[in-house]
């Protein structure tokens, strides 16, 4: 990516990472920086720490970290030239495009606007006559025009290209409708719309570009829901349809269902905080965007089998997060002495809003609907099967991190198994224990193994050489804290670096300090991958003392050219005594050396 050089550094100086990382993560200045609940991972206790003079950002749990411009990248779901114009656009500063940058700009945004003409073309087909058949349905579902307004819905015709046709006499190219999934091509080449004849439900992101859309069959035909694939610029693990009207409800929570249709009907009966997920199960990405509108969640799938495993995927993704989270049963409905299942658009309109709001203010925690899962797979009436159900009943208390909630759930616990309070806190302690002793046990394996600590996170980033991989992470550190501790001209080269990382960011400060600009890692971004910056990122989190620089640095220094020369006489070292200072330096490490 080539945007100049001084742009880019007027650009991040411009925008300054508490700024910029306070749009969506509450921070608390704290000992000179800030800290935060980390928004690309769940977590109650903060891990995610911001340093306003370095203009960095990193996450101690997630080991994520960077400049101003990744946490734009990661948090959007951009492309570094993408996060750039994003800033740009929010420091009020021109673009200094290439040809190049240009034209993927432009491919991206004609994408964009295709997907909002499609949209505009089904919502006027939903007005003509070929929209009876969807206004029909429309009214059999009982959504009003206004409810069908709000959400943009359209209809698409009964017709094999009457959106191409229409979408290239407005100058779309065929490859666009195609690389936004609009078309599909058939075996013998021809293209034809790929939505035909269906209810049409625009996905549209927070920022409100329409990237995708949902469809519904009038009919009893299949597939009875079909949505876009991924495309350029749809996600679906990044997108949840409706919170682009579910974020500005005035409600204290977000409802999560599973259907489109489901958001809809909530909507319509007043409860404008419904989102779906878009045909996944609830993504961590998605509840990073959720984190931004709401600290409570409130499930509510479908109350059959599938809808249960969903909402105990979701719980699990949701442990130990800042989010409050309850899940709302809805009850089975009697139809012909028989009870079926229901989904939320069923309950509202065989029991009514106010009916739903009933449940949802008496929706139960996540731990209570855990509990009542684990009771539902034991016959209670039989011994061995009580004793069973205390043993997993133990086991799921025994993770709750508040003594209170332990103590509480187990009494509940005790009366669901007929078994005395005191018994059901032994065995809830037995359970902790056993817990804690095997959180215990992998530490201390960890432990063991300091050289496996000290590896990048990523694979592709391991260290070859331990020893000189640890001087040359010093010696970066020093050169970011205080550069006047270097002679005028480099005193290594890259290529003596044994980690190609290490010695690419070396010789790109390196090059920025003969340019005359100040050493920042904010400003290596669009240089490195996520991973790569956020293991640097890592690296110059870790302590360096300035107090004995001069000899720290020389320390350095001896070690990265004493395991260079090595390297570069391997041929000339005696392989037996190559093997004894191989084994030497594992014993000393604690670890196996990685080839």
């Amino acid at each position: 990516m080539a945007f100049p050089q001084n742009f880019l550094d007027e650009l991040i100086a411009r925008s300054d990472i508490v700024d910029v990382v306070g749009d969506y993560v509450h921070l608390v200045s704290k000992g000179g920086s800030y800290w935060g609940c980390c928004p690309f991972h769940n977590e109650k206790t903060p891990s995610f720490h911001v340093l306003q003079d370095k203009q960095i950002y990193y996450c101690f749990g997630c080991k994520r970290g960077g400049g101003v411009v990744n946490f734009v990248m990661e948090e959007e779901n951009l492309s570094f030239p993408e996060a750039v114009r994003f800033l740009a656009k929010r420091a009020g500063m021109e673009v200094p495009e290439e040809d190049g940058d240009q034209d993927a700009a432009r491919r991206r945004q004609r994408l964009l606007n295709l997907n909002r003409d499609a949209a505009r073309f089904y919502y006027q087909i939903l007005q003509q006559p070929e929209g009876q058949a969807v206004r029909d349905y429309l009214d059999k579902r009982k959504i009003t025009r206004k409810t069908a307004v709000t959400f943009g819905m359209g209809a698409a015709p009964d017709s094999w290209d009457a959106l191409l046709t229409a979408m290239t006499k407005k100058g779309y190219a065929k490859s666009e409708l195609l690389a936004t999934g609009l078309a599909v091509q058939g075996k013998g080449g021809k293209l034809y719309d790929k939505f035909r004849n269906r209810l049409m439900l625009p996905v549209i992101d927070t920022r409100g570009d329409v990237v995708a859309f949902g469809s519904r069959v009038l009919d009893k035909s299949e597939p009875k829901y079909m949505n876009s694939p991924e495309t350029p610029v749809y996600s679906k693990r990044r997108v949840l349809y409706g919170l682009n009207l579910a974020k500005k409800s005035k409600r204290p929570n977000i409802i999560l269902c599973e259907g489109n249709l489901d958001i809809v009907t909530l909507h319509q009966a007043g409860f404008d905080n419904a989102v779906a997920s878009m045909g996944t199960a609830l993504t961590t990405e998605q509840t990073r965007l959720l984190s931004r509108f709401t600290k409570e969640l409130v499930l509510c799938y479908d109350n059959d089998n599938a809808g249960k495993i969903a909402t105990e995927r979701a719980l699990q993704l949701l442990n130990n997060s800042e989010f409050t989270v309850r899940v709302l049963q809805l009850p089975r409905r009697l139809v012909d002495g028989e009870y079926v299942k229901q989904d939320a658009d069923d309950f509202i309109k065989f029991q009514g809003a106010g009916a739903f709001e009933r449940l949802l203010s008496g929706s139960e925690n996540g731990i209570e609907f855990r509990m009542a899962q684990v009771a539902a797979k034991y016959d209670l009436s039989d011994d061995q099967a009580r004793v069973a159900y205390c043993e997993e009943i133990s086991d799921l208390l025994a993770g709750l991190d508040n003594a209170v909630e332990r103590e509480i759930y187990a009494g509940r616990a005790a009366e669901t198994a007929k078994i005395t309070p005191d018994a059901m806190k032994l065995e809830v302690q037995r359970a902790a224990k056993r817990r804690t002793g095997r959180e215990r046990r992998a530490q201390e394996r960890k432990d063991l193994n300091p050289a496996a600590a000290l590896q990048p996170k990523e694979r592709t980033l391991r260290y070859e050489n331990l020893r000189s991989a640890r001087a040359e992470e010093g010696l970066l550190r020093l050169l970011l804290l205080d550069d006047s501790l270097f002679p005028a001209d480099p005193p290594l080269t890259p290529e003596q670096f044994s980690s190609p990382l290490l010695g690419k960011v070396y010789g790109l400060l390196w090059a920025g300090r003969a340019a005359g600009r100040p050493l920042s890692l904010s400003a290596l971004t669009g240089e490195l991958t996520p991973e790569e910056m956020s293991h640097i990122t890592g690296v110059c989190q870790q302590p360096e003392a300035l107090s004995n620089g001069h000899q720290a640095l020389a320390d350095y220094i001896h070690i990265i050219q004493e395991e260079a020369t090595k390297r570069a006489g391997g041929a000339d070292i005696d392989p037996l005594l190559a093997a004894t200072e191989k084994y030497r330096k594992t014993k000393i490490t604690g670890g196996k050396h990685h080839d």
